[in-house]
């Protein structure tokens, strides 16, 4: 049985096939108009982003082509000869391959992503390539990076999203230029592109879990707001489950989405949003928290609070950034491998560089547990 994911993936697929039967039962000759984008998502009942890729498609193949603000219209040259010439390298594509040149994209300067930079620019050499790095404020400025990235030739792109939603126009771009591209950190499911991700959903349910064979059974969960950011979603998933598979009822006080992001140079202070979760769950016994920044704004606040950690309060983090292990209780946290994302990321990219035209490819890279002094062990008795 197909998962729900293949079967979003291949539904464009499945429309350029029906626009082809379209073509054939209409007897549409060379340069006729074929449906457009709005009438073929009315018509199969699909979102307009799927019938533009359909199009996009029966385009690379060579069956139809696109003018700008009038519309798709039948090719003048044969199926069979179209699909034979696409399968040659373009003149565009053998001057990016000369250029041996790998572009990184990332939103921001942590100690995650400095990471993940030095981890692919490790891998790239190994290639024979060498490095371009851009940071890429906002959507706009996203989007200007990609066109000049694109202009000079680059061989590939790696691209750490800013946000699936802001993001999705820019990595359909990516798409449609034929630009060998690979999204690290995110995973799409509507376009069809290569992602290389993090196994968030798994690290969270074994981090529950964990909690839960140290005896609590109280765990709340805080997080900055999810904003269609799968990571995120994927670690609240992981966190509800493993509640549900162990017989946990899950409590909807024990659950805190921020309002607002916490302030990396004030997370050593008191946050009032972090405070008053504590103090509204006094029965709470330990806190899993999305990521490491709200873990440690967790930590201060309770010590501002008077509250013990581990003692009265376990807090645990996500991803094993590096002040993670520099607090005064230094936190358990889940650890994701860079090393391992840039190594799967840039080996997938070479592959597309290489011409490959095998099916797009999502890969998760599994986490693990750090150990450290954040959690209290309420199962050994006293």
């Amino acid at each position: 049985m197909k998962s729900e994911s293949t079967t979003r993936k291949q539904l464009y697929m499945q429309i350029a096939d029906k626009v082809l039967e379209i073509i054939e039962s209409r007897g549409l000759k060379a340069h006729d108009p074929v449906p457009s984008e709005g009438e073929l998502a009315k018509l199969f009942g699909v979102s307009r982003m799927t019938s533009k890729l359909a199009l996009e498609q029966l385009v690379e193949r060579g069956v139809v082509y696109r003018l700008p603000r009038r519309g798709t219209f039948l090719s003048g040259t044969g199926q069979e000869e179209s699909e034979r010439i696409t399968e040659q390298p373009t003149q565009q594509q053998a001057d990016m391959k000369e250029n041996k040149l790998i572009a990184l994209m990332v939103p921001h300067m942590t100690d995650y992503t400095s990471r993940i930079i030095s981890a692919v620019e490790q891998e790239v050499r190994k290639h024979g390539y060498d490095l371009i790095l851009k940071i890429s404020k906002d959507e706009e400025d996203q989007g200007r990076c990609l066109q000049t990235l694109a202009e000079m030739g680059v061989s590939g792109i790696i691209l750490f999203p800013l946000g699936s939603k802001s993001c999705s126009s820019q990595v359909f771009k990516l798409k449609m230029e034929k630009i060998p591209s690979v999204i690290i950190d995110r995973v799409f499911y509507e376009i069809p592109i290569d992602c290389v991700y993090h196994d968030h959903y798994q690290g969270s349910y074994e981090m529950a879990k964990y909690l839960i064979s140290k005896g609590h059974r109280k765990i709340g969960f805080s997080s900055n707001i999810i904003e269609n950011i799968t990571s995120r979603g994927e670690r609240y998933q992981g966190y509800i489950q493993a509640l549900l598979d162990h017989g946990i009822p899950v409590k909807s006080e024990y659950i805190h989405f921020r309002t607002s992001s916490i302030r990396p140079g004030r997370i050593h202070e008191y946050d009032a949003e972090q405070g008053e979760f504590i103090r509204s769950n006094p029965d709470m016994t330990a806190v899993m928290c999305a990521d490491d920044q709200v873990a440690i704004a967790t930590l201060f606040s309770a010590f501002h609070m008077n509250i013990s950690v581990p003692e009265t309060l376990s807090i645990v983090g996500f991803p094993d950034t590096h002040l993670s292990a520099l607090t005064p209780v230094p936190l358990t946290t889940v650890r994701q491998d860079t090393d391992k994302l840039a190594a799967a990321a840039v080996e997938l990219l070479m592959k597309r560089v290489r011409q490959s035209r095998k099916q797009h490819i999502t890969v998760k890279i599994q986490t693990r547990i750090i150990e450290r002094k954040s959690v209290l062990d309420r199962s050994v008795s006293p």
